[in-house]
């Protein structure tokens, strides 16, 4: 599988497009620093005890309180606070944890209002980014990704990602952590570790460890609410989860950023480091790779898949709803059994690229075309998982139910991709009414004598059929004017304006004259 990022740049926001043998499966838009990203770590201040929720609201700049539960303090709450109240005090002794005295460990089936209070400072990371009217949802659960590691402090753990599928692998790695793991230091090993040797996975660990003591160190006298830590941009994010052998070409539109990506590339990938390369071209570098076009086809409510079936799909307050439509495929077939499960495999490919392009959450379901054969439905389910295998986000799918339901659930850690794909009409500006056709002439005869008494050379460009009325007759209604006016009017036809449009234009400049 050949892996492209795409990359628009503009004053704006920054555009990724990941491209999967040349079809878009992901689309991610990034803005400035000031937006609440997950993995971002925010000094903050609890405002409000929620001990009906088990819950606390803590600010952290964003305009809504952000949503702290209970089980998402963390064990070692108490020695994190700790930590963080001598380090707001100006002492340094923790920017290391080798020496570190744990504090006792707070019950699980504990009350928010026996462990916090309000105006404490907590040290907190985002576990999900704000999604319509409610605000980040927090963790004290602190957790720092890395190329091959993601480092936990205050836990001893050592885990290894499950994809690593190797048992002697497994043992490798594990024996490999416990070796040169700092103590009261956790991590959790890769999937892109596999393989490595351990020069690279200990280098990997001390940038880590490095990046925990600035944090500590950026205590020192900070005033809540206040932003301690950076997550990655999107773009290098991106690349530091999926950067493997399969991706072979990033683009971008900007300078500036590619000389970043590639030194960024330099150290976590040396041998990919000219995969990078800077789009040059007169189009827009979606509409060259064909993105535009798949945005528009791919995020409205109807699908179409390759052969003749559709999806159609429907959001609620409480769920997505998908419908699978045969179209006409089915009609045409004998054997409707077989030609179902085809179409219902065809259908699941692309709902699986649906739910990593929109960022689907919550519970899916889907309705399948109808299969009474148990081993089809089998077939079907499993070909789902296996579809749904390169999603990075945490998901479960059952299997169909006796209604042809499918159930999917996928986490939710970032609004969900939106775009509009219908276009407000250019001729009524979506009112519905546009002027009687039959005084568009007009119209546009008393807007041509206007700019014409007003001494302009004009020229005019029109869709094609105001243009031949204009023109065509003996005399023509050009002819005419230039009669009239004793000068060449020059007159254009443009396929791409709408019924109509017409615009006017200085002949010597060049430029749209406004009547």
């Amino acid at each position: 599988m050949n892996r492209e990022l795409i990359i628009n740049v503009s004053p704006e926001k920054v555009d990724i497009a990941l491209l999967e043998d040349k079809a878009l499966v992901e689309l991610h838009h990034e803005k400035g620093e000031s937006e609440f990203s997950v993995g971002d770590i925010y000094l903050g201040r609890i405002n409000k005890l929620a001990p009906s929720l088990n819950a606390a609201f803590v600010d952290v700049g964003y305009s809504k309180d952000a949503f702290l539960h209970y089980t998402d303090l963390s064990p070692q709450f108490r020695t994190l606070d700790k930590i963080v109240k001598a380090s707001i005090a100006g002492d340094d002794s923790y920017t290391s944890l080798n020496n570190l005295h744990y504090e006792a460990e707070i019950v699980k089936t504990g009350k928010v209002n026996e462990v916090l209070q309000t105006k404490q400072p907590i040290l907190v990371q985002i576990l999900k980014e704000p999604i319509g009217t409610k605000g980040p949802r927090l963790t004290c659960e602190i957790s720092l990704p890395g190329r091959y590691l993601v480092l936990m402090p205050l836990t001893n753990t050592i885990g290894v990602s499950k994809r690593v599928s190797s048992e002697e692998e497994r043992k490798r790695l594990q024996r490999l952590m416990e070796s040169i793991k700092p103590k009261n230091f956790g991590v959790v090993v890769r999937t892109v570790a596999e393989g490595k040797s351990s020069a690279d996975l200990h280098e990997d660990l001390s940038n880590l460890v490095q990046k925990w003591e600035s944090i500590i160190r950026q205590l020192k006298g900070a005033v809540p609410p206040v932003k301690i830590h950076n997550e990655l941009r999107k773009t290098s994010g991106i690349l530091r989860d999926m950067l493997n052998a399969s991706f072979n070409s990033i683009v971008v539109n900007d300078p500036g950023l590619k000389d970043e990506l590639q030194q960024y590339i330099e150290k976590i990938a040396p041998e990919k480091k000219n995969i990078v390369s800077l789009y040059k071209g007169n189009r827009p570098i979606f509409d060259h790779y064909g993105i535009t076009r798949q945005i528009k086809t791919l995020f409205g409510k109807t699908v179409t898949i390759p052969g003749g079936a559709y999806l159609v799909i429907e959001r609620t307050e409480a769920m997505h709803v998908i419908d699978v439509n045969s179209g006409q495929k089915l009609s045409k077939q004998t054997d409707q059994e077989t030609t179902a499960l085809t179409v219902n495999k065809e259908a699941a490919k692309e709902i699986a690229r649906q739910l990593r392009l929109r960022d689907l959450g919550g519970i899916i379901v889907v309705d399948f075309i109808d299969m009474r054969n148990p081993a089809n439905r089998k077939a079907l389910y499993t070909y789902m998982r296996e579809m749904m295998k390169n999603d990075k986000a945490r998901h479960t799918v059952l299997p169909l139910s006796k209604f042809g339901l499918m159930q999917i659930t996928r986490e939710r850690v970032r609004p969900e991709v939106s775009i509009a794909t219908q276009e407000v009409c250019p001729t009524c500006h979506g009112t519905g009414q546009i002027e009687a056709s039959i005084l568009i002439t007009d119209i546009l005869q008393r807007d041509f004598e206007a700019l014409m008494d007003k001494g302009y050379h004009v020229s005019i460009t029109a869709h094609p059929y105001i243009a031949a009325y204009l023109t065509k007759g003996l005399p023509s209604i050009r002819h005419k004017w230039s009669w009239k006016y004793k000068k060449l009017i020059r007159i254009h036809s443009d396929a791409s304006y709408h019924l109509t449009e017409y615009h006017f234009f200085d002949q010597k400049t060049g430029e749209e004259l406004l009547v």
